[in-house]
């Protein structure tokens, strides 16, 4: 079931908000209990029969925590942890990465070993990263002791349990802790639903809108015929473009649905294409698998307290690893090895600018710093989006000039690139989403995050939303707009991972 679709939308959000207010009375437990189902539902209306594989998981997880807080032996817990990471991982890599590892090792061998395609679970790499943090931080004793039915809440809370954001136990479950019952209130519902709205204009009209020019370019690409450097251009700032819209749209309809049954999630996007560097980058796309990598990938393996050698030792592991999450494929690898490298070379940056004590470089300098992360990061794409390593060469020789810009032009592929740029524009220079409801605290943290972000200009104050019939009016028919083009709508890009 889609957020972007009629029977999400019409029947199963109105279903569970009524549902969820006419538990309150009964209390907290009785609340979750009908989120849990609710939720149980909507990842069930999908493909019913990966439910019971979600449901094993879950429960083996949790019978798993309860061991690691007990005062068993050291050995005892270790060996428990290490059971349980290697036991998730292996239901990951069945059914995501098994067809690649027979592919390579078939390769490197010469044996004919091949693997039937299987049917990928819904959010499994999503559920399997939430799952394994709460496994460390149990046995790191940084958990209180939750309840099957909290535990189960946790995992299976609809709104992020397909593509995100990875929430933490302790993201959501602190919200719950204490309080006597959950109901709904006024303010959080309308709010959640500006939000939910906003999302869902990101995903259909915009992302939605440009995705034949990515298919047309990419697709011919694949198929070995060479395209003109404008016509490539077009395609992989369409796909820029697309995959941004499309993944933060996604994350702020998930962020906007929690917050109607009052619930913050975190942050997941803070205007990436604003980057003026490839560390600011990633302290801005995809927030919460940054901090999941952070937190339980590159710290464990030393991050940068081992010397710089090390350091970038780390992040090169993290990154790939990173990039594998993604997809099984050599184009996965290479894309998180290539913003692994670009880290590196980033903090060599950082670390010669402290040395010659060399501070901020004017705004032409951070001019230049936007342009060469904003190609990094567009070319990163390329090897994100293809299929094959073939199709990414084709078409980066095709961007950078190595190919007859006659080769099979997109059609009116100039005008095209001129309306992308536009949009990019208005991506880069105008507020994003929770700078829009800033007043209102819109995710998880904002607040702690508002601190690092400059003050808007006095000309841009008229943005921040305050409830208005005119925009009231206005957010309603932007909601109209966009129900009436369901009927064209696509899958999230995420759902694939």
């Amino acid at each position: 079931m889609l957020f972007s679709s009629y029977v999400f939308i019409l029947l199963f959000l109105p279903i569970t908000l009524i549902g969820f207010a006419l538990c309150s009375p009964a209390g907290t437990r009785a609340s979750m209990l009908w989120l849990l189902i609710a939720s149980a539902f909507f990842y069930g209306f999908w493909n019913p029969i990966h439910l019971p594989l979600f449901a094993a998981s879950a429960l083996i997880n949790f019978g798993l925590g309860r061991f690691l807080r007990t005062s068993a032996p050291k050995w005892q817990r270790n060996a428990a942890l290490a059971g349980g990471i290697a036991a998730n991982l292996a239901v990951i890599s069945y059914y995501k990465y098994a067809g690649f590892f027979a592919e390579v090792f078939a390769g490197l061998t010469g044996a004919g070993i091949t693997f039937d395609k299987v049917i990928l679970p819904l959010g499994i790499s999503f559920f399997t990263f939430q799952q394994i943090g709460y496994l460390v931080d149990t046995w790191r004793h940084q958990v209180r002791p939750y309840t099957l039915l909290e535990y189960a809440f946790f995992v299976m809370f609809f709104p992020h349990l397909i593509a995100g954001p990875v929430v933490q136990h302790n993201d959501l479950l602190d919200q719950v802790e204490g309080k006597q019952k959950l109901k709904l209130h006024t303010r959080d519902l309308a709010v959640g639903l500006v939000i939910f709205v906003l999302g869902l204009m990101k995903k259909v009209a915009i992302a939605d809108s440009i995705q034949p020019y990515v298919g047309n370019v990419f697709g011919t690409a694949a198929a070995g015929h060479s395209v003109g450097m404008t016509s490539a251009w077009v395609g992989v700032l369409a796909y820029t473009l697309q995959l941004y819209f499309d993944f933060s749209g996604y994350s702020d309809m998930a962020i906007g649905l929690a917050r109607m049954f009052s619930f913050q999630l975190p942050l997941n996007f803070n205007s990436p294409y604003k980057a003026t560097s490839i560390i600011d980058f990633w302290r801005r796309w995809h927030i919460t698998l940054s901090v999941f990598l952070r937190d339980y990938l590159y710290i464990p393996l030393g991050g940068s307290r081992c010397g710089p050698v090390r350091r970038y030792a780390n992040l090169l592991i993290t990154m790939t690893l990173g990039g594998l999450w993604h997809g099984a494929g050599w184009t996965f690898i290479l894309w998180g090895a290539f913003h692994g490298g670009l880290l590196c070379v980033n903090h060599c940056w950082n670390a010669v600018k402290k040395h010659f004590g060399w501070g901020d470089l004017g705004w032409a300098g951070r001019t230049v710093a936007w342009g060469l992360t904003f190609v990094a990061v567009v070319v990163g794409w390329v090897l994100f989006r293809a299929e094959r390593l073939e199709t990414a060469q084709s078409l980066l020789a095709s961007m950078f000039g190595f190919v007859d810009e006659g080769a099979e032009p997109v059609r009116k592929a100039k005008t095209i690139l001129v309306g992308l740029l536009a949009l990019l524009g208005a991506t880069v220079l105008l507020p994003n989403t929770q700078q829009l409801l800033a007043r209102f605290e819109p995710a998880l943290g904002w607040k702690k995050l508002a601190e690092h972000i400059p003050p808007a200009p006095a000309w841009m104050a008229w943005y921040s939303w305050q409830p208005s019939a005119a925009r009231g009016a206005l957010l309603a028919v932007g909601f109209v707009g966009v129900v009436a083009m369901l009927t064209r709508v696509k899958e999230f890009l995420y759902f694939q991972f």
